[in-house]
Protein backbone atom coordinates (compact mmCIF):
# COMPACT_ATOMS: atom_id res chain seq x y z
CA UNK A 1 0.00 0.00 0.00
CA UNK A 2 1.11 3.43 -0.99
CA UNK A 3 2.66 5.79 1.95
CA UNK A 4 -0.11 8.56 2.63
CA UNK A 5 1.81 9.92 5.65
CA UNK A 6 3.00 13.72 5.27
CA UNK A 7 6.66 12.44 4.37
CA UNK A 8 4.76 11.68 0.77
CA UNK A 9 5.50 14.39 -1.48
CA UNK A 10 2.98 15.68 -3.50
CA UNK A 11 2.82 15.38 -7.57
CA UNK A 12 4.64 17.65 -9.36
CA UNK A 13 1.89 20.16 -11.04
CA UNK A 14 2.56 19.77 -14.54
CA UNK A 15 2.28 16.07 -14.08
CA UNK A 16 -1.42 15.98 -13.36
CA UNK A 17 -3.92 14.34 -15.43
CA UNK A 18 -5.79 17.94 -16.41
CA UNK A 19 -2.54 19.91 -16.65
CA UNK A 20 -3.13 22.04 -19.87
CA UNK A 21 -6.37 22.48 -19.48
CA UNK A 22 -8.15 25.78 -19.19
CA UNK A 23 -11.25 26.06 -16.88
CA UNK A 24 -13.28 29.29 -16.83
CA UNK A 25 -15.82 29.40 -14.09
CA UNK A 26 -18.61 31.59 -14.67
CA UNK A 27 -20.25 30.32 -11.27
CA UNK A 28 -21.28 31.75 -8.22
CA UNK A 29 -22.03 30.11 -4.18
CA UNK A 30 -21.34 26.20 -4.21
CA UNK A 31 -22.20 24.05 -6.28
CA UNK A 32 -20.07 25.44 -9.91
CA UNK A 33 -16.92 25.83 -7.91
CA UNK A 34 -17.12 22.75 -6.23
CA UNK A 35 -17.09 21.49 -9.40
CA UNK A 36 -13.76 23.48 -10.76
CA UNK A 37 -12.36 22.71 -7.13
CA UNK A 38 -12.00 18.94 -7.93
CA UNK A 39 -10.81 19.77 -11.50
CA UNK A 40 -8.59 21.93 -10.43
CA UNK A 41 -7.16 19.54 -7.76
CA UNK A 42 -6.26 17.28 -10.51
CA UNK A 43 -4.39 20.08 -12.12
CA UNK A 44 -6.84 22.34 -14.63
CA UNK A 45 -6.01 25.71 -14.86
CA UNK A 46 -9.70 27.45 -13.20
CA UNK A 47 -10.00 31.08 -14.23
CA UNK A 48 -12.93 32.41 -12.14
CA UNK A 49 -14.98 34.95 -13.89
CA UNK A 50 -16.30 37.68 -11.18
CA UNK A 51 -18.33 40.89 -11.31
CA UNK A 52 -15.88 44.00 -10.48
CA UNK A 53 -16.42 44.85 -6.53
CA UNK A 54 -18.21 42.17 -4.73
CA UNK A 55 -17.28 39.16 -6.73
CA UNK A 56 -18.52 35.61 -6.61
CA UNK A 57 -21.32 35.98 -3.94
CA UNK A 58 -20.20 33.79 -1.62
CA UNK A 59 -17.43 35.83 -0.84
CA UNK A 60 -20.31 37.37 1.80
CA UNK A 61 -21.83 34.09 2.81
CA UNK A 62 -20.51 33.35 6.42
CA UNK A 63 -20.66 30.10 8.55
CA UNK A 64 -18.92 31.87 11.07
CA UNK A 65 -18.02 35.51 12.26
CA UNK A 66 -14.99 34.60 10.96
CA UNK A 67 -13.31 36.79 7.97
CA UNK A 68 -10.41 36.60 6.42
CA UNK A 69 -8.90 38.58 3.73
CA UNK A 70 -12.05 40.16 3.44
CA UNK A 71 -13.49 37.24 2.35
CA UNK A 72 -15.43 34.29 4.07
CA UNK A 73 -14.18 31.08 5.25
CA UNK A 74 -16.77 29.13 3.04
CA UNK A 75 -15.19 31.24 0.21
CA UNK A 76 -11.53 30.34 0.63
CA UNK A 77 -12.45 26.98 1.30
CA UNK A 78 -13.70 26.57 -2.22
CA UNK A 79 -11.65 28.76 -4.60
CA UNK A 80 -8.49 27.80 -3.55
CA UNK A 81 -5.93 27.62 -5.89
CA UNK A 82 -8.23 29.06 -8.47
CA UNK A 83 -7.65 32.89 -10.66
CA UNK A 84 -9.88 35.24 -10.83
CA UNK A 85 -10.69 37.46 -13.23
CA UNK A 86 -13.33 40.66 -13.03
CA UNK A 87 -15.41 41.42 -15.90
CA UNK A 88 -18.77 42.96 -15.65
CA UNK A 89 -20.91 40.87 -18.16
CA UNK A 90 -23.43 43.83 -18.41
CA UNK A 91 -20.91 45.31 -20.43
CA UNK A 92 -20.40 44.75 -24.35
CA UNK A 93 -16.55 45.25 -24.24
CA UNK A 94 -16.31 42.65 -21.05
CA UNK A 95 -18.71 40.34 -22.46
CA UNK A 96 -16.51 40.39 -26.08
CA UNK A 97 -13.30 39.34 -23.81
CA UNK A 98 -15.00 36.71 -22.28
CA UNK A 99 -16.06 35.19 -25.34
CA UNK A 100 -12.72 35.28 -26.63
CA UNK A 101 -10.99 33.46 -23.73
CA UNK A 102 -14.19 30.82 -24.25
CA UNK A 103 -12.80 30.47 -27.87
CA UNK A 104 -9.60 29.56 -26.23
CA UNK A 105 -10.84 27.29 -23.20
CA UNK A 106 -11.14 23.69 -23.08
CA UNK A 107 -13.96 23.65 -20.09
CA UNK A 108 -16.85 26.41 -19.12
CA UNK A 109 -18.99 26.06 -15.86
CA UNK A 110 -22.24 28.09 -15.00
CA UNK A 111 -25.11 27.61 -12.53
CA UNK A 112 -26.89 30.52 -13.70
CA UNK A 113 -31.05 29.99 -13.52
CA UNK A 114 -32.17 28.56 -16.52
CA UNK A 115 -32.58 31.34 -19.46
CA UNK A 116 -29.82 33.55 -18.29
CA UNK A 117 -27.38 32.39 -20.02
CA UNK A 118 -28.98 32.57 -23.09
CA UNK A 119 -30.15 36.33 -22.77
CA UNK A 120 -26.81 37.04 -22.56
CA UNK A 121 -25.70 34.86 -25.43
CA UNK A 122 -23.63 32.48 -23.25
CA UNK A 123 -25.72 29.76 -23.49
CA UNK A 124 -24.43 25.66 -24.99
CA UNK A 125 -25.45 27.23 -28.94
CA UNK A 126 -23.86 30.11 -28.33
CA UNK A 127 -20.50 28.84 -26.86
CA UNK A 128 -20.39 26.30 -28.96
CA UNK A 129 -20.41 28.18 -31.93
CA UNK A 130 -17.72 30.69 -30.60
CA UNK A 131 -15.80 26.83 -29.98
CA UNK A 132 -16.95 23.77 -30.80
CA UNK A 133 -14.20 21.50 -28.61
CA UNK A 134 -15.06 23.24 -25.61
CA UNK A 135 -16.79 21.04 -22.90
CA UNK A 136 -19.61 23.26 -21.22
CA UNK A 137 -21.02 22.33 -17.72
CA UNK A 138 -24.16 23.42 -16.37
CA UNK A 139 -26.00 23.09 -12.69
CA UNK A 140 -29.40 24.29 -12.04
CA UNK A 141 -31.62 23.73 -9.64
CA UNK A 142 -34.89 21.37 -10.53
CA UNK A 143 -33.83 20.57 -14.48
CA UNK A 144 -34.33 22.86 -17.50
CA UNK A 145 -37.73 22.06 -18.07
CA UNK A 146 -41.00 21.71 -15.67
CA UNK A 147 -42.73 23.54 -13.01
CA UNK A 148 -39.92 24.00 -10.82
CA UNK A 149 -37.85 25.24 -13.48
CA UNK A 150 -37.65 29.55 -12.02
CA UNK A 151 -38.08 28.34 -8.35
CA UNK A 152 -34.92 29.25 -6.07
CA UNK A 153 -32.23 26.50 -6.85
CA UNK A 154 -31.03 26.57 -3.32
CA UNK A 155 -29.45 23.19 -1.23
CA UNK A 156 -32.10 23.24 1.69
CA UNK A 157 -35.02 23.99 -0.43
CA UNK A 158 -33.83 20.96 -3.08
CA UNK A 159 -33.39 18.40 0.04
CA UNK A 160 -36.76 19.17 1.02
CA UNK A 161 -38.10 18.19 -2.55
CA UNK A 162 -35.58 15.22 -2.82
CA UNK A 163 -37.53 13.65 -0.27
CA UNK A 164 -34.37 13.20 1.37
CA UNK A 165 -35.04 15.53 4.56
CA UNK A 166 -37.95 12.93 5.54
CA UNK A 167 -35.84 10.26 4.88
CA UNK A 168 -33.36 11.06 8.16
CA UNK A 169 -34.05 10.81 11.99
CA UNK A 170 -36.22 8.88 14.46
CA UNK A 171 -39.78 8.10 13.29
CA UNK A 172 -41.27 10.49 16.11
CA UNK A 173 -39.10 13.49 14.22
CA UNK A 174 -40.15 15.84 11.66
CA UNK A 175 -38.14 15.89 8.66
CA UNK A 176 -34.25 16.30 9.16
CA UNK A 177 -32.29 17.97 6.89
CA UNK A 178 -28.58 17.07 6.16
CA UNK A 179 -26.11 19.31 8.22
CA UNK A 180 -23.94 20.08 5.20
CA UNK A 181 -24.83 21.85 1.75
CA UNK A 182 -25.05 17.94 0.46
CA UNK A 183 -27.22 19.16 -2.82
CA UNK A 184 -24.73 21.45 -3.91
CA UNK A 185 -22.31 19.03 -3.23
CA UNK A 186 -23.23 16.18 -5.31
CA UNK A 187 -24.62 18.29 -7.93
CA UNK A 188 -20.39 19.69 -8.02
CA UNK A 189 -18.89 16.38 -8.01
CA UNK A 190 -21.75 14.58 -10.84
CA UNK A 191 -21.23 17.95 -12.54
CA UNK A 192 -17.09 16.91 -12.49
CA UNK A 193 -17.93 13.34 -13.08
CA UNK A 194 -19.58 14.43 -16.31
CA UNK A 195 -17.34 17.02 -17.80
CA UNK A 196 -14.37 14.15 -17.45
CA UNK A 197 -16.49 11.72 -19.22
CA UNK A 198 -16.89 14.54 -22.22
CA UNK A 199 -13.14 15.37 -22.09
CA UNK A 200 -12.52 11.94 -22.63
CA UNK A 201 -15.13 11.70 -25.26
CA UNK A 202 -13.60 14.70 -26.77
CA UNK A 203 -10.52 13.31 -27.25
CA UNK A 204 -11.26 10.70 -29.40
CA UNK A 205 -13.93 12.49 -31.32
CA UNK A 206 -12.79 16.24 -31.13
CA UNK A 207 -16.10 18.04 -30.19
CA UNK A 208 -16.80 19.19 -27.38
CA UNK A 209 -20.48 18.41 -25.39
CA UNK A 210 -22.88 19.80 -22.80
CA UNK A 211 -23.08 18.53 -19.52
CA UNK A 212 -26.32 19.23 -17.59
CA UNK A 213 -27.31 18.19 -14.08
CA UNK A 214 -29.23 19.69 -11.32
CA UNK A 215 -29.24 19.90 -7.09
CA UNK A 216 -32.45 17.75 -7.43
CA UNK A 217 -31.34 15.22 -9.81
CA UNK A 218 -28.37 15.28 -7.72
CA UNK A 219 -30.22 14.31 -4.42
CA UNK A 220 -31.97 11.83 -6.21
CA UNK A 221 -29.33 9.99 -7.58
CA UNK A 222 -27.62 9.76 -3.83
CA UNK A 223 -30.51 8.17 -3.05
CA UNK A 224 -30.52 5.28 -5.84
CA UNK A 225 -30.76 2.15 -3.44
CA UNK A 226 -33.41 3.44 -1.11
CA UNK A 227 -35.53 4.15 -4.26
CA UNK A 228 -34.57 1.49 -6.16
CA UNK A 229 -36.19 -0.92 -2.80
CA UNK A 230 -38.84 1.61 -3.05
CA UNK A 231 -40.07 0.93 -6.36
CA UNK A 232 -39.31 -2.71 -6.72
CA UNK A 233 -41.34 -3.33 -3.30
CA UNK A 234 -44.77 -2.15 -3.96
CA UNK A 235 -43.96 1.54 -3.36
CA UNK A 236 -44.00 0.85 0.64
CA UNK A 237 -42.70 3.65 2.27
CA UNK A 238 -40.00 2.45 4.99
CA UNK A 239 -40.62 3.53 8.99
CA UNK A 240 -38.03 5.15 10.32
CA UNK A 241 -36.89 3.36 13.95
CA UNK A 242 -38.56 5.03 16.76
CA UNK A 243 -34.73 5.95 18.33
CA UNK A 244 -31.84 5.59 17.14
CA UNK A 245 -32.31 5.41 13.35
CA UNK A 246 -29.70 6.23 10.95
CA UNK A 247 -31.14 4.14 7.74
CA UNK A 248 -35.25 3.62 7.64
CA UNK A 249 -34.75 0.23 5.89
CA UNK A 250 -32.16 -1.17 7.65
CA UNK A 251 -32.74 -3.33 11.01
CA UNK A 252 -31.39 -3.33 14.41
CA UNK A 253 -28.98 -2.44 15.47
CA UNK A 254 -27.69 -0.02 12.97
CA UNK A 255 -27.66 3.50 14.98
CA UNK A 256 -25.82 5.59 17.46
CA UNK A 257 -26.04 5.07 21.04
CA UNK A 258 -25.76 7.51 23.73
CA UNK A 259 -22.78 5.64 26.03
CA UNK A 260 -21.70 6.90 29.77
CA UNK A 261 -19.16 9.56 28.04
CA UNK A 262 -19.69 9.42 24.55
CA UNK A 263 -22.02 7.86 21.72
CA UNK A 264 -20.93 4.36 19.82
CA UNK A 265 -21.33 3.92 16.28
CA UNK A 266 -23.57 0.06 15.40
CA UNK A 267 -23.73 -1.33 12.11
CA UNK A 268 -24.98 -4.09 10.54
CA UNK A 269 -23.93 -7.22 12.74
CA UNK A 270 -25.69 -10.51 13.80
CA UNK A 271 -27.32 -10.27 17.10
CA UNK A 272 -27.72 -13.49 18.79
CA UNK A 273 -23.79 -12.63 18.90
CA UNK A 274 -23.97 -9.03 19.83
CA UNK A 275 -26.07 -9.44 22.62
CA UNK A 276 -23.68 -12.71 24.10
CA UNK A 277 -21.17 -9.90 23.92
CA UNK A 278 -22.86 -7.23 25.84
CA UNK A 279 -23.90 -10.09 28.45
CA UNK A 280 -27.78 -9.45 27.08
CA UNK A 281 -30.69 -11.74 26.59
CA UNK A 282 -31.23 -12.77 23.01
CA UNK A 283 -33.91 -10.82 21.94
CA UNK A 284 -34.42 -12.44 18.79
CA UNK A 285 -35.72 -15.61 20.22
CA UNK A 286 -34.16 -17.77 17.31
CA UNK A 287 -36.18 -15.69 14.67
CA UNK A 288 -34.06 -14.55 11.77
CA UNK A 289 -36.28 -11.68 10.56
CA UNK A 290 -36.21 -10.01 14.85
CA UNK A 291 -34.15 -7.33 13.96
CA UNK A 292 -36.79 -6.32 11.10
CA UNK A 293 -40.13 -7.10 13.52
CA UNK A 294 -38.42 -6.42 16.55
CA UNK A 295 -36.28 -3.34 15.64
CA UNK A 296 -37.58 -0.58 18.36
CA UNK A 297 -37.29 -2.88 20.85
CA UNK A 298 -34.21 -4.53 20.58
CA UNK A 299 -32.61 -0.80 19.96
CA UNK A 300 -34.23 0.18 23.17
CA UNK A 301 -32.57 -2.29 25.23
CA UNK A 302 -29.32 -1.77 23.28
CA UNK A 303 -29.46 1.82 24.13
CA UNK A 304 -30.14 0.96 27.96
CA UNK A 305 -27.06 -1.43 28.01
CA UNK A 306 -24.81 0.69 26.41
CA UNK A 307 -25.22 3.75 28.31
CA UNK A 308 -23.84 2.00 31.57
CA UNK A 309 -20.46 1.61 29.99
CA UNK A 310 -18.22 3.75 28.57
CA UNK A 311 -17.23 3.89 24.43
CA UNK A 312 -13.82 2.61 25.08
CA UNK A 313 -15.17 -0.04 27.30
CA UNK A 314 -17.43 -1.20 24.53
CA UNK A 315 -14.98 -1.16 21.96
CA UNK A 316 -12.76 -2.89 24.12
CA UNK A 317 -15.38 -6.06 23.76
CA UNK A 318 -16.51 -5.60 20.70
CA UNK A 319 -13.81 -4.79 18.40
CA UNK A 320 -11.89 -7.73 18.90
CA UNK A 321 -14.99 -9.51 17.81
CA UNK A 322 -15.06 -8.13 14.60
CA UNK A 323 -18.59 -5.99 15.69
CA UNK A 324 -18.94 -3.17 13.26
CA UNK A 325 -19.07 -0.24 15.21
CA UNK A 326 -16.91 2.95 16.14
CA UNK A 327 -16.64 6.14 18.13
CA UNK A 328 -18.64 9.05 17.34
CA UNK A 329 -15.71 11.67 16.80
CA UNK A 330 -16.47 15.79 17.20
CA UNK A 331 -13.82 17.44 14.69
CA UNK A 332 -11.13 17.96 17.59
CA UNK A 333 -11.10 14.55 18.62
CA UNK A 334 -10.58 13.17 14.37
CA UNK A 335 -8.02 15.63 14.12
CA UNK A 336 -5.96 14.75 17.27
CA UNK A 337 -6.57 10.79 15.63
CA UNK A 338 -3.75 9.00 14.21
CA UNK A 339 -5.81 7.99 11.34
CA UNK A 340 -7.09 11.24 10.01
CA UNK A 341 -3.21 11.97 10.52
CA UNK A 342 -1.98 9.23 8.16
CA UNK A 343 -4.08 10.63 5.68
CA UNK A 344 -2.57 13.90 5.12
CA UNK A 345 -5.61 15.48 4.21
CA UNK A 346 -4.97 18.94 5.59
CA UNK A 347 -2.47 22.06 3.66
CA UNK A 348 -1.88 25.33 4.50
CA UNK A 349 -2.28 28.24 1.46
CA UNK A 350 -0.96 31.55 1.30
CA UNK A 351 -1.75 34.56 -0.66
CA UNK A 352 0.65 37.20 -1.57
CA UNK A 353 -1.10 39.93 0.78
CA UNK A 354 -0.22 37.29 3.98
CA UNK A 355 -3.43 35.88 3.61
CA UNK A 356 -2.58 31.85 5.42
CA UNK A 357 -5.53 29.93 5.38
CA UNK A 358 -5.74 26.03 6.79
CA UNK A 359 -8.02 24.01 4.79
CA UNK A 360 -8.19 20.56 3.23
CA UNK A 361 -6.94 18.66 0.36
CA UNK A 362 -8.16 16.16 -2.90
CA UNK A 363 -9.90 13.32 -1.54
CA UNK A 364 -8.24 11.54 -4.60
CA UNK A 365 -4.20 10.41 -4.31
CA UNK A 366 -2.64 9.50 -7.95
CA UNK A 367 0.31 7.01 -7.80
CA UNK A 368 0.09 6.83 -4.01
CA UNK A 369 0.65 10.89 -3.57
CA UNK A 370 -1.91 13.36 -2.86
CA UNK A 371 -2.42 16.67 -4.94
CA UNK A 372 -1.74 19.76 -3.41
CA UNK A 373 -2.35 23.52 -4.32
CA UNK A 374 -0.50 26.10 -1.63
CA UNK A 375 -2.28 28.77 -3.59
CA UNK A 376 -4.72 30.68 -1.32
CA UNK A 377 -8.19 31.93 -3.47
CA UNK A 378 -7.88 34.97 -5.17
CA UNK A 379 -8.97 38.30 -4.82
CA UNK A 380 -11.68 39.73 -6.97
CA UNK A 381 -9.54 40.48 -10.43
CA UNK A 382 -6.04 39.38 -9.08
CA UNK A 383 -5.58 37.73 -12.35
CA UNK A 384 -7.21 40.20 -14.40
CA UNK A 385 -4.47 42.06 -16.18
CA UNK A 386 -2.01 39.45 -16.24
CA UNK A 387 -4.84 36.87 -17.99
CA UNK A 388 -6.09 39.58 -20.46
CA UNK A 389 -2.86 40.01 -21.48
CA UNK A 390 -2.05 36.06 -22.13
CA UNK A 391 -5.20 35.23 -23.93
CA UNK A 392 -5.51 38.55 -25.73
CA UNK A 393 -8.70 40.00 -24.42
Amino acid sequence: MADLSSASAPPDPQDLPLAGLVVVDLSQFLSGPYCSLRLSDLGARVIKVERPGAGDLSRQLYLSDTEIGGDSTIFHAINRGKESIALDLKDAGDLAALKRLLAQADVVIQNFRPGVAARMGLDWPAVQAINPRIVYGSISGYGTSGPWVGLPGQDLLAQARSGLTWLSGDAGQGPVPMGLAVADMMAGVALSQGILAALVGRGVSGRGRLVETSLLEALIDLQFEVLTTYLNDGRRLPSRAARNSAHAYLSAPYGVYACEDGHLALAMTPLPGLFALLDMPDLTEGQPDAGFRRRDEIKEALAERLSSGTVAHWLSILQPADIWCAEVMNWPELLASEGFARLDMLQLVTREDGVRIRTTRSPLTLDGRRPANARAAPRVGDQTEQIRKEFGL
